[in-house]
């Protein structure tokens, strides 16, 4: 995958992601989303993270711990099936605001070159809450900064 996106994850299909037609079940790629962007965020705290113990960064767990999904948008412009396997999923900061961000996505099938349209175009607006008060808190500055350095 090239430069054009801030983050790029290879998401292996699964027999089970696919359905009776033989392509990639349209539930699914929610799935596919979601592990691309666990690639992001672990990615954010460090190669090799799997803890705040093990974080580069550890002023950045807050909010990779916190963030949850609030809304969802896919669009399927083409079949994915298991030959296309791993995935391809390009990822961008598309936007924040005080308590949200927005990531971006586009996936392709393995090896496909990133000028071809997408197979499926979408984003996922992710609020921050505090996990103790159960409560929507606000992005500090510093993970506004880190926000803006994974836009396009």
């Amino acid at each position: 995958m090239n430069n054009s996106f801030a983050f790029a994850a290879d998401v292996p299909v699964r027999w089970s992601d696919m359905d009776a037609f033989g392509h990639i079940n349209h539930a699914r790629m929610v799935t596919v989303m979601e592990e691309a962007r666990i690639q992001w965020l672990l990615a954010g705290a460090g190669s090799e993270a799997s803890g705040p113990g093990d974080t580069a960064d550890e002023s950045f767990y807050p909010l990779i711990t916190s963030a949850m999904i609030v809304h969802v948008d896919i669009r399927y412009q083409r079949q994915l099936r298991h030959e296309d396997s791993p995935l391809q999923v390009g990822m961008w900061i598309k936007g924040f605001r005080s308590v949200d961000f927005t990531i971006g996505y586009e996936i392709r099938p393995a090896g496909e070159d990133t000028s071809t349209k997408a197979a499926c175009v979408a984003s996922t607006q992710m609020a921050v809450v505090d996990i103790e008060a159960r409560t929507l808190r606000r992005l500090s500055p510093t993970e506004k900064e880190y926000l803006s350095s994974w836009s396009r």
